[in-house]
């Protein structure tokens, strides 16, 4: 790997088989060699700090924010100078760009992207030989597929835009979950009142700890559905309750007994009001559609996605006050290509509003 250029890179972690995942394996293709790093058992991994952040090297990864967070939360890890073929894909117009659908359009070859391999545990010695095969495949295409992407880029002009964009991934950083809040993201949680919102924020606690302390995905210990039926009906015979079994009454029935009491003689919870969004006007709505008319059409006519053009977000800003394009421009989520590029096209079609 020392002297390449350019480099594949993609990560496997084992979240379906234990809690907190982990990232278990790294995998670098050169343009000969496949590298395992085998990172569950490593501590240190400083040598692999010094490649990931040299400028000088293009890494290649497809679909990268996942692995952009994991390299960050296990080891602090960070990528420079990044290639994202699922984005470099996305810019030259193909619709279908995951791996294995732009390895066989563009390089007519197979992969095996098999759910069983991508969802195995990871984490267990000795990986099987197939898994090695699978891991090795995921990186082995890259760099012809980079190859292929980049000059249809440079053909289109698009160069700069995808770079632009890698570099925004780039500073993607993994962030540690609140768990204060956190159960309100809970499936159902939104149905349920301040009683049963005590309930489910004891219940889910619980769950964190249970899942720390054996290890396992926080679905193997209580499914969310499960939580949100013991929020519901908290007096429930714990046999009768869909998700929990025996198995999980022997492993922690007595500490699931306590988390429901707790959240039974808490206060309730009361959420905060939600800020009343202000209905648009009728003009506001015609504008708006005229607005995604206008980001539809010039998607068509450049075979990009839409949405890749301008932000939503920004349309639906613009459809209240059309005089302010000035100050979207300003704003952190307007890429630089897209103020080159889009800009006057779009200050045409607001000129055009009513």
């Amino acid at each position: 790997m020392a002297g390449s250029h350019t480099i594949a890179l993609d990560t496997e972690s084992n979240s379906f088989h234990h809690y907190p995942e982990q990232l278990c394996l790294i995998h670098i293709a050169s343009l000969h060699k496949v590298y395992f790093i085998v990172t569950i058992s490593l501590h240190d991994l400083a040598p692999l700090r010094d490649v990931l952040a040299d400028v000088s090297t293009k890494k290649v990864i497809h679909a990268a924010d996942y692995d952009i967070r994991s390299l960050d939360r296990h080891s602090g890890l960070h990528i420079h100078n990044l290639f994202d073929t699922s984005i470099a894909a996305r810019f030259t117009g193909i619709t279908r760009f995951g791996l294995a659908a732009l390895t066989r359009d563009l390089l007519g070859i197979t992969i095996n992207k098999s759910k069983r391999l991508q969802r195995a545990d990871w984490g267990r010695r000795p990986l099987s030989a197939e898994a090695l095969e699978y891991a090795a495949t995921d990186v082995r295409h890259l760099l012809a597929l980079r190859e292929i992407l980049d000059q249809r880029l440079r053909t289109l002009g698009r160069a700069a835009w995808v770079a632009e964009e890698c570099a925004r991934i780039e500073e993607v950083r993994y962030t540690t979950p609140n768990l204060e809040t956190a159960y309100l993201s809970v499936k159902g949680a939104k149905y349920l009142d301040g009683h049963g919102l005590a309930v489910l924020q004891s219940l889910f606690l619980f769950r964190e700890e249970e899942a720390r302390r054996q290890h396992r995905p926080l679905f193997m210990v209580l499914p969310d559905a499960t939580l949100i039926f013991l929020a519901t009906s908290p007096e429930a015979a714990l046999l009768e309750v869909p998700g929990l079994g025996q198995t999980g009454l022997k492993r922690f029935g007595q500490g699931l007994q306590q988390a429901l009491r707790n959240g039974i003689t808490a206060p309730p919870i009361h959420r905060p009001r939600p800020i009343k969004a202000v209905r648009a006007s009728e003009e506001q709505v015609q504008r708006l559609s005229r607005l995604k008319k206008w980001r539809t059409s010039l998607g068509s006519s450049l075979s990009l996605d839409p949405s890749l053009l301008w932000p939503l977000t920004s349309l639906d800003r613009l459809a209240k006050a059309p005089d302010t394009l000035k100050v979207e421009l300003t704003y952190d989520n307007i890429r630089r290509w897209q103020r080159n590029v889009v800009a006057s096209s779009l200050q045409t079609c607001l000129e055009s509003l009513p």
